[in-house]
């Protein structure tokens, strides 16, 4: 198991979350991924592991995930959910449109914009996502 999964597995225990089969395939699949995924995907994937798996398992293990920070939501343009590995805290996606692989980038050089949207809205701006789709290098090829 990935590195990035055993710490997850070990945040999850520390919050009193049990450590079924079905939770460590779920955490497996997604902390191992470059990909973003949606629920049916992690599904389909931890299946083939553990035929047992419902669907209903893997939406509340990405869920706590989620609450947990470890992952990200990822809002596509389909309208479809998925999610992203949140390796180091709040980071911004580049996201593929064609293969959904991730890039992160860090977003301390939006301050300026964000300063001028709180100063035109009237705003106060506590947190902010920022998720760009396009075409990885690969898929530009």
């Amino acid at each position: 198991m990935s590195q990035p999964a055993e710490g997850w597995l070990e945040r999850l225990q520390t919050n009193g979350y049990r450590l079924t089969g079905s939770r460590r395939a779920v955490v497996k699949i997604i902390a191992g991924s470059s990909k973003i995924l949606t629920p049916l995907d992690v599904f389909e994937q931890a299946r083939a592991s553990h035929p047992g798996i419902g669907l209903v398992t893997v939406y509340r293990t990405l869920d706590k995930l989620e609450q947990l920070g470890l992952i990200q939501r990822v809002h596509q343009p389909s309208g479809c959910q998925a999610f992203a590995a949140a390796l180091n805290g709040h980071q911004h996606l580049l996201i593929c449109q064609r293969c959904g692989k991730v890039r992160y980038f860090s977003g301390d050089h939006l301050d300026g914009l964000v300063g001028n949207v709180e100063e035109e809205s009237g705003f106060r701006v506590h947190e902010h996502w920022l998720q760009l789709f396009g075409l990885c290098n690969d898929c530009r090829n």
